[in-house]
């Protein structure tokens, strides 16, 4: 048998018009769409890197220490 978890249920003029789930299934709902942006911005960057609109990290990295006046190590 599977337990129910609990929600709070705000009722005005006899409708229900807020559902409070419980706090464990929501920090869950949270997770889930977390690790679906995760998913959604690695695929990203991986039909950005198929199209070559990227730079190496060796290019990336030159450039950034330059800009903020890091020196180089060889």
């Amino acid at each position: 048998m599977k337990e129910k978890k609990a929600q709070a249920n705000l009722i005005a003029n006899g409708k229900c018009e807020l559902v409070v789930p419980e706090a464990d299934s929501y920090q869950a709902l949270l997770e889930v769409k977390d690790r679906k942006d995760a998913i959604e911005g690695i695929k990203n960057g991986l039909k950005s890197m198929k199209g070559e609109r990227g730079k190496s990290a060796t290019d990336f990295f030159r450039e950034f220490f330059a800009e903020n006046g890091i020196p180089e190590q060889e």
